[in-house]
């Protein structure tokens, strides 16, 4: 009986020394070594990606925000305003406020088939609502309204997938370099600037694939309206 209870108190020393010591180098050495490395070497990354603009944090490079006009009374979706370049629909299960006010509500996919509202493979002229092919098409035709300035019109077939479809996440920061520069007319007409500048703009904040290869060019549309209003400050 003795040596029943001794070796029931050995175990239960040993499962407990070996309790502190795994809690020690889990949940102490390795989250300090692991954040002392993420903060020496990725610095801006571990701390959320921020992008700071006139010395205030207005959001992150890895997440979107709309730049909408305040919503009237009684609107359930508020207008774009259309001075700043316009990201990819929002169409998810959430949206974010905007700028310093950047918060996260949550995000999602619309979950609606590829092939949602099509006919043989295409979008008929007038689709069922709520299909794909209904939110594709009449984002498609506010693309064009949007964009159609004296001098520039912009036909349906100019207007690129990422115009009018959303990321699975809804939350995509970046367009591609197509729908930006499709928005350059409007946004020079807008802030009345030169096409050119605008152009420029955007061939600025283009980035290439991730190590040449991975991913698409995109723009960032959050630092490419940052440096927008920039430019609109030094008109």
């Amino acid at each position: 009986m003795n040596t029943s209870l001794a070796n029931t108190v050995r175990l239960l020393g040993a499962g407990l020394r070996a309790l502190l010591v795994l809690t020690l180098v889990t949940g102490v050495v390795y989250p300090l070594l692991v954040t002392g490395i993420a903060q020496g070497l990725f610095h801006r990354q571990a701390n959320g990606s921020e992008i700071t603009a006139g010395g205030k944090v207005v959001g992150s490079s890895l997440i979107g925000q709309p730049y909408d006009l305040p919503p009237k009374k009684g609107q359930q979706s508020p207008d774009p305003d259309l001075t700043w370049f316009q990201g990819r629909p929002a169409d998810g299960l959430g949206r974010n406020s905007v700028n310093t006010r950047y918060k996260l509500l949550l995000s999602g996919a619309t979950n609606l088939a590829a092939d949602s509202g099509a006919v043989h493979g295409r979008c008929p002229a007038q689709p069922e609502d709520g299909t794909l092919c209904a939110q594709v098409l009449a984002a498609q035709a506010a693309v064009v309204k949007e964009n159609t300035v004296p001098g520039y019109t912009v036909r349906p077939s100019d207007v690129p997938a990422d115009a009018v479809t959303s990321s699975g996440s809804g939350l995509d920061p970046a367009v591609s370099p197509a729908y930006a520069r499709l928005q350059v007319h409007r946004i020079a007409a807008r802030n009345g600037l030169p096409v050119a500048q605008v152009e420029k703009l955007v061939e600025e904040h283009t980035s290439g694939r991730t190590l040449g290869f991975i991913g698409e060019p995109r723009v960032n549309v959050l630092e490419l309206n940052i440096a927008l209003k920039d430019l609109v400050a030094r008109r």
